[in-house]
């Protein structure tokens, strides 16, 4: 059965920041991967997220990434959305991973919030909107601020919902007050970042 999608949920329902599995000489286990994406599918997940930093996304190459979302996509087929990582604090290479994600196969992506670095508001929205720009894909901005360093302003959030493609956030926040003022304002589907947030965010 082919996963939901619809403008609360272009990316599926119940989503699982996917682990990267590896061997114990460090090598990409893809195999592994394979499993462990069925494994979520069987379970009830409609998507996944894949190179996510629970995914260990810092520590692969770009050539990895491309290989796990085509072999999570040969595992699990048009059974659930496939979501990429993208998120950088560099830009450019955001852009690069997106591209390279949407060949691959995917579904959606997914940007985190630059850490690190510390943007000012314009310069997220430049960035959030550069990465948009770059793909045919939809676009879920990932707001994490404890471990970014910078939050995204509910005011940017509404600006950068304007944009086609960005279709979705994922909240870690934590701010429920903000929350309900963006969700309202900017019409984007909402997903929560962090278990202790499931149920306040469905109220």
């Amino acid at each position: 059965m082919a996963p939901i999608s619809t403008p609360q949920t272009p990316f599926g329902r119940v989503l699982t920041a996917m682990v990267t599995p590896f061997t114990a000489d460090g090598a990409l286990d893809l195999d592994g991967a394979q499993r462990l994406a069925a494994h979520l599918v069987d379970a009830g997940n409609d998507g996944l997220i894949i190179n996510g930093t629970t995914g260990e996304s810092p520590t692969t190459s770009d050539a990895e990434k491309a290989d796990l979302v085509r072999a999570v996509l040969e595992a699990v087929g048009d059974r659930a959305h496939i979501v990429a990582g993208v998120g950088t604090n560099d830009t450019h290479h955001s852009i690069e991973l997106a591209r390279a994600a949407e060949k691959a196969g995917a579904h959606g992506l997914l940007t985190v919030t630059p850490y690190y670095n510390k943007p000012p508001q314009e310069g997220l929205f430049r960035h959030f909107s550069a990465i948009a720009d770059s793909t045919e894909l939809p676009v879920m901005l990932y707001d994490i601020p404890g471990r970014s360093g910078v939050p995204i302003s509910t005011e940017t959030i509404v600006r950068l919902a304007e944009h086609p493609r960005i279709v979705a956030n994922k909240d870690a926040k934590g701010d429920l007050g903000r929350a309900s003022w963006a969700i309202t304002r900017s019409g984007l589907a909402w997903y929560s970042g962090d278990d202790m947030l499931n149920l306040p965010l469905l109220s």
